[in-house]
């Protein structure tokens, strides 16, 4: 069921969260770009995308690809709440042999996954053709909506792609960067500085829209305000987060990229969510 309203909205993102700490607790995941990017998910897979799970091959659907693979946890239990599967069953599969949930997101073994992915650079060039796809087939209402890391962004295969949305004029493409500033190894700036990423994106020619990707009043102001699926510009939202968002040893902490915590972390955790994003 889509949720239209805010208050929901942010009840449905500390679901999100309890259930990635959760999971954490069992397995060892990548928590911190999980939670920096959870209120944006939230947001895009409970109220904006157009998404049966009782018919994923719907020609009308929204299309959804995670560039940015390892946020797969995030993504599983989103998809769990509109009905895709269970929670349950997130907990249950998630890293088992016969499972359906990893660290990467896998179409192979879950239908409700467009495109495997894990190998950075590689999801949004593919997001890229389906949005070309839908034009030609003349389906002027869906979008593809496609998740990065802003660590990805020095990828080149990325900057191919930022072109050839522009040339083929991709107005039904919108891509969403996690930008919270740090990646696996390290600060993006003492790795490979991006400069200026929303200028980048100007200049190519794209529609930029930056912002506080960790408040949800206004990540649904900007999915409100996008540009119709059949217009001729693409557009990136330029998401600011912070890594391990809402947990304060987790937060803006590199050591956080992956990892599990013990059970006495886990109920720190749920205390410290509680306390921070109770309605």
């Amino acid at each position: 069921m889509t949720i239209v309203n805010v208050k929901e909205l942010k009840k449905a993102a500390l679901e999100i969260r309890k259930n990635l700490l959760k999971l954490c607790s069992i397995q060892s995941i990548h928590i911190g770009g999980d939670l920096s990017i959870t209120d944006v998910m939230t947001v895009l897979w409970q109220y904006q995308m157009n998404y049966n799970p009782s018919n994923i091959r719907d020609e009308n659907r929204d299309r959804f690809v995670l560039s940015k693979g390892h946020a797969s946890a995030v993504t599983s239990f989103n998809q769990a709440a509109i009905g895709c599967f269970s929670t349950e069953d997130v907990f249950k599969e998630y890293a088992t042999d016969e499972g359906r949930f990893s660290m990467h997101s896998c179409n192979l073994v879950n239908p409700y996954v467009e495109v495997s992915t894990g190998s950075l650079g590689h999801g949004f060039p593919v997001a890229c053709g389906m949005a070309a796809a839908l034009k030609l087939k003349k389906n002027f209402n869906s979008r593809v909506y496609v998740v990065m890391g802003d660590g990805e962004q020095s990828e080149g295969s990325i900057w191919e792609a930022v072109m050839n949305a522009v040339h083929y004029k991709l107005g039904n493409l919108v891509a969403i960067i996690d930008f919270n500033k740090l990646e696996a190894d390290g600060n993006i700036d003492d790795i490979t500085s991006l400069g200026n990423i929303a200028n980048k994106y100007r200049v190519f020619g794209w529609n930029v829209c930056e912002f506080d990707g960790n408040d949800i009043n206004t990540i649904k102001d900007y999915f409100d305000k996008l540009p119709p699926a059949n217009s001729d510009i693409p557009t990136v939202f330029i998401c600011h987060t912070i890594k391990g968002k809402g947990i304060s040893f987790m937060e803006n902490n590199v050591r956080w990229h992956a990892g599990k915590i013990t059970e006495e972390q886990y109920k720190e955790c749920i205390k410290e969510l509680e306390y921070n994003f109770s309605c």
